[in-house]
Protein backbone atom coordinates (compact mmCIF):
# COMPACT_ATOMS: atom_id res chain seq x y z
CA UNK A 1 0.00 0.00 0.00
CA UNK A 2 1.61 3.55 -0.74
CA UNK A 3 0.09 7.02 -0.51
CA UNK A 4 -2.35 8.08 -3.16
CA UNK A 5 -0.37 11.79 -3.42
CA UNK A 6 2.81 9.63 -3.91
CA UNK A 7 1.14 7.18 -6.91
CA UNK A 8 0.04 10.53 -8.49
CA UNK A 9 3.80 12.20 -8.14
CA UNK A 10 5.22 9.17 -9.90
CA UNK A 11 2.85 9.06 -12.68
CA UNK A 12 4.44 12.36 -13.54
CA UNK A 13 1.36 14.10 -12.89
CA UNK A 14 2.18 16.65 -10.43
CA UNK A 15 4.96 17.15 -7.52
CA UNK A 16 4.13 15.67 -4.04
CA UNK A 17 3.04 18.69 -2.98
CA UNK A 18 0.98 19.39 -6.14
CA UNK A 19 -0.76 16.02 -6.07
CA UNK A 20 -1.77 17.02 -2.68
CA UNK A 21 -3.73 20.32 -3.67
CA UNK A 22 -5.30 18.20 -6.40
CA UNK A 23 -6.38 15.50 -3.68
CA UNK A 24 -7.71 18.46 -1.82
CA UNK A 25 -9.76 19.62 -5.02
CA UNK A 26 -11.10 16.37 -5.06
CA UNK A 27 -9.91 15.94 -8.75
CA UNK A 28 -8.80 12.20 -7.74
CA UNK A 29 -10.93 9.20 -6.65
CA UNK A 30 -10.22 6.21 -5.92
CA UNK A 31 -12.58 2.60 -7.15
CA UNK A 32 -15.27 6.23 -8.33
CA UNK A 33 -14.88 7.54 -5.10
CA UNK A 34 -13.92 11.35 -4.05
CA UNK A 35 -10.96 11.25 -1.86
CA UNK A 36 -10.05 14.52 -0.17
CA UNK A 37 -8.05 13.62 2.75
CA UNK A 38 -3.85 13.11 2.83
CA UNK A 39 -2.38 10.07 3.78
CA UNK A 40 -4.91 8.02 1.69
CA UNK A 41 -3.63 4.58 1.15
CA UNK A 42 -3.82 2.58 -1.96
CA UNK A 43 -2.95 -0.58 -3.69
CA UNK A 44 -1.74 0.74 -7.06
CA UNK A 45 -2.20 -2.76 -8.67
CA UNK A 46 -5.76 -3.32 -7.38
CA UNK A 47 -6.94 0.29 -7.05
CA UNK A 48 -8.64 2.19 -9.84
CA UNK A 49 -7.07 5.54 -9.39
CA UNK A 50 -8.44 8.54 -11.54
CA UNK A 51 -7.34 12.13 -12.11
CA UNK A 52 -10.48 14.13 -13.34
CA UNK A 53 -11.98 11.13 -15.08
CA UNK A 54 -8.96 9.74 -16.43
CA UNK A 55 -7.13 6.39 -15.20
CA UNK A 56 -3.59 6.56 -13.86
CA UNK A 57 -1.12 4.90 -15.79
CA UNK A 58 1.63 3.45 -14.29
CA UNK A 59 3.15 1.68 -16.48
CA UNK A 60 6.32 0.66 -15.63
CA UNK A 61 9.44 2.86 -15.62
CA UNK A 62 11.79 3.87 -18.11
CA UNK A 63 15.33 5.60 -17.40
CA UNK A 64 16.72 7.06 -20.72
CA UNK A 65 19.97 9.49 -21.06
CA UNK A 66 19.89 11.54 -23.95
CA UNK A 67 21.99 13.21 -26.09
CA UNK A 68 20.12 16.73 -27.23
CA UNK A 69 20.49 18.10 -30.39
CA UNK A 70 20.84 22.03 -30.98
CA UNK A 71 17.37 23.02 -32.56
CA UNK A 72 14.77 20.95 -30.68
CA UNK A 73 13.19 22.28 -27.96
CA UNK A 74 12.43 20.56 -24.62
CA UNK A 75 8.84 19.88 -24.21
CA UNK A 76 6.35 17.50 -25.07
CA UNK A 77 4.49 20.29 -28.02
CA UNK A 78 5.77 23.49 -29.05
CA UNK A 79 2.78 25.93 -30.46
CA UNK A 80 5.16 26.72 -33.26
CA UNK A 81 6.13 23.64 -34.57
CA UNK A 82 9.80 23.18 -34.15
CA UNK A 83 11.22 19.49 -33.40
CA UNK A 84 10.80 18.70 -29.60
CA UNK A 85 13.09 15.90 -27.88
CA UNK A 86 10.52 13.04 -28.50
CA UNK A 87 10.91 12.76 -31.85
CA UNK A 88 14.32 11.28 -30.92
CA UNK A 89 12.68 8.45 -29.72
CA UNK A 90 10.26 6.72 -32.05
CA UNK A 91 9.95 3.38 -31.01
CA UNK A 92 9.49 4.45 -27.41
CA UNK A 93 5.53 4.08 -26.71
CA UNK A 94 5.94 4.70 -23.53
CA UNK A 95 5.03 8.83 -22.29
CA UNK A 96 8.41 10.31 -21.54
CA UNK A 97 9.06 13.44 -20.56
CA UNK A 98 12.08 15.41 -19.60
CA UNK A 99 13.43 16.35 -16.39
CA UNK A 100 14.21 19.90 -16.47
CA UNK A 101 15.10 21.74 -19.31
CA UNK A 102 17.81 22.44 -21.77
CA UNK A 103 17.48 25.78 -24.43
CA UNK A 104 17.37 25.44 -28.34
CA UNK A 105 20.58 25.92 -28.99
CA UNK A 106 21.89 23.97 -26.01
CA UNK A 107 23.17 20.37 -26.63
CA UNK A 108 23.92 17.17 -24.17
CA UNK A 109 22.59 15.46 -21.53
CA UNK A 110 19.17 15.21 -20.52
CA UNK A 111 17.05 12.87 -19.01
CA UNK A 112 14.14 11.39 -20.48
CA UNK A 113 11.38 8.91 -18.14
CA UNK A 114 7.51 8.06 -17.20
CA UNK A 115 9.12 8.37 -13.36
CA UNK A 116 7.55 11.65 -11.85
CA UNK A 117 9.80 10.48 -8.29
CA UNK A 118 12.70 10.44 -10.26
CA UNK A 119 11.90 14.15 -11.52
CA UNK A 120 11.12 15.43 -8.59
CA UNK A 121 14.43 14.17 -6.85
CA UNK A 122 16.59 15.55 -9.74
CA UNK A 123 15.03 18.83 -9.64
CA UNK A 124 14.65 19.07 -5.65
CA UNK A 125 16.36 21.73 -4.30
CA UNK A 126 17.49 20.01 -1.32
CA UNK A 127 19.78 17.17 -3.16
CA UNK A 128 21.74 19.58 -5.45
CA UNK A 129 22.03 17.26 -8.21
CA UNK A 130 25.11 19.13 -9.79
CA UNK A 131 24.83 19.92 -13.61
CA UNK A 132 27.87 19.71 -15.42
CA UNK A 133 28.05 21.88 -18.67
CA UNK A 134 30.87 22.65 -21.59
CA UNK A 135 30.42 26.31 -22.63
CA UNK A 136 32.63 28.00 -25.44
CA UNK A 137 32.87 31.45 -24.75
CA UNK A 138 33.88 34.68 -26.43
CA UNK A 139 37.21 35.98 -25.38
CA UNK A 140 39.37 34.74 -22.34
CA UNK A 141 37.33 35.73 -18.89
CA UNK A 142 39.92 36.98 -16.02
CA UNK A 143 40.82 35.62 -13.07
CA UNK A 144 38.37 38.15 -11.34
CA UNK A 145 35.61 37.50 -13.74
CA UNK A 146 35.39 33.67 -13.22
CA UNK A 147 35.96 34.15 -8.95
CA UNK A 148 32.51 36.18 -9.42
CA UNK A 149 31.06 33.36 -11.03
CA UNK A 150 32.42 31.07 -8.44
CA UNK A 151 31.55 32.93 -5.56
CA UNK A 152 27.75 33.70 -6.80
CA UNK A 153 26.63 36.63 -9.56
CA UNK A 154 23.35 38.49 -9.57
CA UNK A 155 21.18 37.50 -12.15
CA UNK A 156 17.19 38.72 -12.69
CA UNK A 157 17.73 40.23 -9.24
CA UNK A 158 19.07 37.15 -7.75
CA UNK A 159 22.39 36.03 -6.62
CA UNK A 160 23.37 32.43 -8.20
CA UNK A 161 24.64 29.54 -5.80
CA UNK A 162 28.24 29.16 -5.92
CA UNK A 163 30.13 27.52 -8.89
CA UNK A 164 33.11 25.62 -9.80
CA UNK A 165 35.14 26.72 -12.96
CA UNK A 166 37.71 25.47 -14.71
CA UNK A 167 39.20 26.69 -17.96
CA UNK A 168 39.53 23.50 -20.39
CA UNK A 169 40.97 25.78 -23.53
CA UNK A 170 42.14 29.37 -23.04
CA UNK A 171 42.62 31.43 -25.94
CA UNK A 172 41.85 35.29 -26.79
CA UNK A 173 39.31 35.10 -29.19
CA UNK A 174 37.13 32.02 -27.37
CA UNK A 175 37.71 29.91 -24.70
CA UNK A 176 36.30 26.54 -23.26
CA UNK A 177 35.31 26.51 -19.80
CA UNK A 178 33.67 23.46 -17.39
CA UNK A 179 30.76 25.10 -15.21
CA UNK A 180 29.32 22.76 -12.49
CA UNK A 181 25.95 24.18 -11.17
CA UNK A 182 22.88 22.55 -9.12
CA UNK A 183 20.45 25.18 -10.04
CA UNK A 184 18.02 25.05 -12.96
CA UNK A 185 17.08 28.69 -13.93
CA UNK A 186 16.77 29.39 -17.26
CA UNK A 187 19.32 30.62 -19.75
CA UNK A 188 21.20 30.49 -16.15
CA UNK A 189 24.87 29.39 -17.50
CA UNK A 190 24.67 31.46 -20.87
CA UNK A 191 22.99 34.97 -18.54
CA UNK A 192 26.20 33.89 -15.96
CA UNK A 193 28.87 34.66 -18.42
CA UNK A 194 27.16 37.38 -20.21
CA UNK A 195 26.85 39.20 -16.87
CA UNK A 196 31.28 39.42 -17.04
CA UNK A 197 31.07 40.15 -20.44
CA UNK A 198 32.10 36.44 -22.22
CA UNK A 199 29.20 36.05 -24.04
CA UNK A 200 27.81 31.93 -24.61
CA UNK A 201 29.05 30.55 -28.34
CA UNK A 202 28.25 26.96 -27.70
CA UNK A 203 27.04 25.28 -24.34
CA UNK A 204 26.89 21.76 -23.72
CA UNK A 205 25.68 19.60 -20.62
CA UNK A 206 27.79 16.79 -19.74
CA UNK A 207 26.89 15.33 -17.02
CA UNK A 208 24.09 15.20 -14.08
CA UNK A 209 26.08 14.03 -10.64
CA UNK A 210 28.58 11.61 -11.57
CA UNK A 211 26.43 10.53 -14.62
CA UNK A 212 28.28 11.44 -17.78
CA UNK A 213 26.82 11.74 -21.05
CA UNK A 214 30.42 10.06 -22.42
CA UNK A 215 30.54 9.37 -26.23
CA UNK A 216 26.61 9.00 -26.73
CA UNK A 217 25.96 10.32 -30.41
CA UNK A 218 24.47 13.42 -30.55
CA UNK A 219 20.22 12.41 -30.92
CA UNK A 220 21.07 8.93 -29.52
CA UNK A 221 20.09 7.97 -26.45
CA UNK A 222 20.83 4.92 -24.16
CA UNK A 223 18.51 2.53 -21.55
CA UNK A 224 20.01 3.59 -17.86
CA UNK A 225 20.72 1.20 -15.16
CA UNK A 226 20.41 1.08 -11.54
CA UNK A 227 23.79 1.75 -11.41
CA UNK A 228 23.59 4.72 -13.52
CA UNK A 229 20.97 6.04 -11.30
CA UNK A 230 23.23 5.49 -8.44
CA UNK A 231 25.84 7.72 -10.10
CA UNK A 232 23.29 10.85 -10.68
CA UNK A 233 22.38 10.88 -7.27
CA UNK A 234 26.38 10.16 -5.91
CA UNK A 235 25.56 7.15 -4.09
CA UNK A 236 22.40 5.91 -2.85
CA UNK A 237 19.26 6.43 -5.23
CA UNK A 238 16.37 8.38 -2.16
CA UNK A 239 12.98 6.32 -4.08
CA UNK A 240 12.32 2.79 -4.83
CA UNK A 241 12.44 1.84 -8.54
CA UNK A 242 11.04 -1.88 -9.14
CA UNK A 243 11.93 -3.60 -12.48
CA UNK A 244 15.43 -1.88 -13.98
CA UNK A 245 18.23 -3.69 -14.45
CA UNK A 246 21.21 -3.57 -12.34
Amino acid sequence: MERLQKIIAQAGIASRRGAEELIARGRVRVNDQVVTHMGYKVDPEKDRITFDGNPINLEKKIYLLLNKPAGYVTTLSDPQGRPIVTDLLPEINARLFPVGRLDLDTEGALLMTNDGALGNYVLHPRYEINKTYEATVKGMPSAAGMQRLAKGILIDGQKTYPAQLRFLVKSRSRSKIEIIIHEGKKRQVRKMFQAIGHPVLHLKRTAYGNLQLGTLSSGKYRTLTKNDLKKLFLGKIPFTIKNIPA
